[in-house]
């Protein structure tokens, strides 16, 4: 899964987000870049709800992966 921030989500937006992601029980990997952080999010996300995460705010867009069939 990604999670894709907006380009004015300041440190504390990025922060709960983290936490957020941390109190699922999922590990993150966050890559910075000129305009955006983008996250990637590692483990389980097959029946997970992506609806509260994307509600967040600083949030601009989840992506889920599809898994190979």
């Amino acid at each position: 899964m990604l999670v894709i921030m907006k380009k004015q989500a300041d440190d504390a937006e990025l922060q709960a987000v983290k936490q957020y992601l941390i109190d699922q029980d999922f590990d993150f990997h966050q890559s910075t870049g000129a305009n955006r952080i983008i996250i990637g999010v590692i483990g389980e996300t097959r029946h997970f709800d992506s609806s509260e995460l994307r509600a967040l705010p600083g949030v601009l867009e989840v992506f889920k992966i599809p898994e190979d069939q």
